[in-house]
């Protein structure tokens, strides 16, 4: 299948001080679009995007404005752009010549009442409700509601409200730009004004290498499926019954990024189904899904179902896999009650090992946090303390992977704009790139994993990066990081932070403290959970202090109370 070459292997961003910094990035991202993703675009299609490049200035501004806003539907006396240069009308004109506006479009009333204002539609529905029986000065909403029954077809605007209304447009390829925004962004969250107004700003991005076989979509017929699938979410977010949306869901994929896309539509449908009360529909539909989440939501509406054996079943099979610290606790629990039930014997849970912790009074600090304050308490010039939170391992296994974590897998990069991988907290995002990740656990244990991350450090200073903050990642903490944490436990770290990066990547101590001087490489750091007065752990916190109380990595909770205040909070 052969892909245009890009305009530029990696596309620049508008300077912001330009007046029409937007168009210079809707330009880009046409002009990536059409070199990237042009044989998923229709003859009829490509030709309209060549054109758009043949307006004017002030037109292609313009368009670029409209397409941004919400909608389809404009009142051209709305449209006040001082930027173009030139009046909105003569701008209108060479797009309504040029074929991209309907100027005399048929309106719903809906569209009719979003359009204009209460004073506007008064004195020129007033008779229809009069007839009605309705006084005149109703709300708009109980206006909309009075009228709804007797139009029911669109109408001009001329029509609705006599030929001296304002004028109302409408552009006549929004499905167009839908299409193309798809094909850009990879997904229709994103509106046109958050991603060209803002996010081709200021920061510097990983170029990532795109091939044909890296897009999102391959064929066409896959857009299409995925704008099936976003208008099945749409009709869900509208209220319409998910026993209406279920036949309207598109069959499987081949395409596994689209799967995961399937698979979340499956189970929020299964969500609004049993809230709905079709319980048969959820239970089918969280089975049908691949969603981590929704191997959970399926058993415990098995179990209010009173389907124990069919639950403790496929429960018995699921608990042989490699689960995530919530799903093994939230299984254990169900295959408790089964087991009560059924009178089968439970799995006995693993013993927790025992979290250390320490509690400290100090004085209290007239300004800064209880984290400040302990880490000023504990530093020495030979044991420094440093505030990391999540950033420092997280960081680590950042400039590790940072050349697994940008790969061109398909569906991960679709554009040259992406702050990490699309994939990233999807369940097969590691599946994906299985072998390069055990490329970088062989670093570790043949110890040249120090030059990977020293390389990626320096070469790639201030690249976006989901893993790593560069305000906090110092040379000084990075090199006592490499010095005092031995590679054993980065790996058994940064294996856990893979099981469930959603879950895995936040939890993480406060503090850590380096004892850069000490003999026993197994005692040359600590990490140190701080905890005010009143202040409890949270259970993201608990997993990973006893997985860390497990696995002999030093870390403890550090309890604080106040001088002066008596008992501890």
């Amino acid at each position: 299948m052969a892909v245009r070459n890009p305009i530029s292997p990696q596309p620049g961003t508008a300077d912001l001080n330009n007046p029409l910094y937007y168009l210079e990035n809707m330009e880009t991202v046409l002009g990536w679009v059409q070199s990237h993703h042009g044989d998923l675009l229709t003859a009829e299609e490509l030709d309209r995007l060549a054109s758009f490049h043949t307006l004017s200035l002030p037109a292609r501004a313009l368009l670029a404005r409209m397409v941004m806003r919400t909608g389809d539907l404009f009142r051209s006396d709305k449209l006040k752009y001082p930027e173009l240069g030139v009046p909105e009308q003569q701008a209108l004109a060479e797009l309504t010549d040029t074929g991209w506006l309907d100027t005399d479009p048929l309106l719903s009333l809906d569209e009719l009442f979003r359009l204009f204002t209460l004073g506007e539609l008064r004195p020129a529905l007033g008779a229809f409700l009069k007839a009605a029986g309705e006084p005149a000065n109703l709300p708009k909403g109980q206006m909309r509601d009075a009228l709804l029954s007797r139009f029911s077809g669109p109408l001009t605007v001329a029509d609705w409200l006599g030929e001296r209304a304002k004028p109302v447009i409408r552009l006549k390829t929004m499905a167009l730009f839908d299409r193309v925004r798809l094909m850009f962004f990879g997904n229709l969250r994103q509106s046109w004004s958050d991603f060209v107004l803002v996010e081709l700003g200021h920061q510097r991005y990983e170029p990532v290498t795109f091939t044909p076989e890296s897009r999102a979509f391959q064929h066409r017929s896959e857009v299409d499926l995925y704008i099936a699938m976003h208008q099945c979410r749409e009709w869900l977010d509208a209220g319409v019954p998910a026993v209406e949306v279920w036949p309207d869901v598109p069959g499987p994929s081949d395409n596994a990024w689209l799967t995961s896309r399937r698979d979340r539509l499956l189970l929020e449908l299964g969500r609004q189904a049993e809230r709905q009360g079709e319980r048969e529909l959820a239970v089918e539909s969280f089975a049908s899904s691949g969603h981590r989440e929704a191997r959970l939501k399926r058993l415990r509406l098995l179990e209010r179902l009173k389907r124990h054996r069919e639950a403790w079943a496929i429960a018995s099979e699921w608990q042989n896999q490699e689960l995530s610290d919530a799903e093994a606790q939230g299984l254990a629990r169900i295959l408790k009650r089964l087991a009560s039930r059924l009178g089968q014997t439970p799995p006995q849970p693993a013993a927790k090992p025992p979290i250390r912790d320490i509690t400290l009074t100090l004085p209290k600090p007239e300004v800064g946090s209880v984290e400040y304050a302990v880490q000023h308490h504990l530093y020495r010039d030979d044991a420094p303390v440093f505030y990391v939170e999540n950033t420092l391992i997280n960081g680590l296994f950042g400039l590790l992977c940072w050349q697994t974590i940008f790969a061109p897998v398909p569906g991960a990069f679709i554009h040259p704009f992406h702050v990490g991988p699309a994939d990233l907290t999807r369940e097969d995002f590691v599946s994906r790139r299985q072998a390069s990740f055990n490329q970088c656990f062989g670093l570790l244990a043949e110890g040249s994993y120090r030059d990977r991350i020293l390389e990626n450090y320096r070469a790639k200073q201030g690249t976006t990066n989901p893993f790593v903050i560069w305000p906090v990642i110092t040379e000084e903490l990075l090199s006592l990081g490499l010095d005092c944490i031995p590679a054993e436990d980065l790996e058994r770290l940064f294996r856990r932070l893979l099981l469930n990066i959603r879950e895995h990547r936040s939890g993480f101590p406060d503090l850590i403290r380096f004892f850069p001087g000490a003999t026993d490489t197994a005692k040359r750091y600590e990490m140190i959970e701080v905890k005010g007065p009143g202040d409890r752990l949270q259970d993201h916190q608990i997993r990973w202090l006893e997985f860390f109380a497990g696995e002999g990595i030093p870390a403890s909770v550090c309890y604080v109370r106040w001088q002066g205040d008596g008992v501890m909070g």
